[in-house]
This record gives C-alpha cells, structure tokens and sequence, in this order.
C-alpha cells in the first residue's frame, strides 16, 4: 500500500473514532456505489451525514479542507441521495455533508478539525 493510501485510511479511521466519541452514530465506511464513495455515513439524531475525510501530512500545500470543491460537494450530495435509496428506512429525516480535516504530521499527533452542515 502507497504512503498515501495508508495515511487516508489511517484518517478514515481516526475521523470515524473521533466522530463516534463525538455522539454520531457511524452507519458504514467506505461505501460504494456507481455514483462513488462515501468515506464515512454517520448518523446525528435524524440526520443522515455523509462525511469527506481529508488527510494529510502537511499544510505545505493547503490546508485539508481547500481539497473540497463545488463539484466534490455536488458529488458527496449525489452519493447521500444514492445512500437514502439504497437504505430507504426512513429514519433520516434530513441529509448533512460534513468534513473532517485531519493534518497528521510525520512526528507528533494528528488535529482534527470538523466542519460540519457545508453547502
């Protein structure tokens, strides 16, 4: 596994403990569809969330959370509409894109930082 592969997966992670210790419910990692991939479906009381993680080494580049794009967020709504169909349970009463942004330097502990409700 790439560097890079690991460090995400590594975040995914933390962003799901991080999120759990927070009182969401963590639904699913990782689910796939044909419109994509959802890092994180999570649950905050009625609200159905599907979470982006961003994870990286250094800011060098830009901060996690300049990753996230119009069409990325365009995205992330697709895949919740394509979650609710999938699990058409009906206890979400609404559907929230949030992001994780996690800078987890070579040496040191990571940051976490969560924006959540972004349009």
């Amino acid at each position: 596994m790439k560097a890079k592969d690991e460090l995400g997966r590594r975040g995914e992670e933390l962003a799901a403990q991080w999120l759990a210790k927070s009182g969401m419910r963590v639904l699913a990692q990782n689910w796939r569809c044909p419109v994509g991939e959802i890092d994180i479906v999570a649950r905050d009381g009625p609200e159905l969330v599907v979470v982006e993680v961003k994870t990286r080494s250094t800011d060098a580049f830009g901060h996690p959370f300049e990753a996230i794009t119009g069409a990325k967020l365009k995205r992330l709504h697709l895949l919740g509409a394509a979650w609710l169909a999938a699990h058409p349970d009906g206890r979400h009463q609404a559907l929230r894109v949030d992001v994780v942004g996690i800078l987890w330097p070579t040496f040191g502990e990571p940051s976490v930082e969560h924006l959540t409700g972004v349009c």
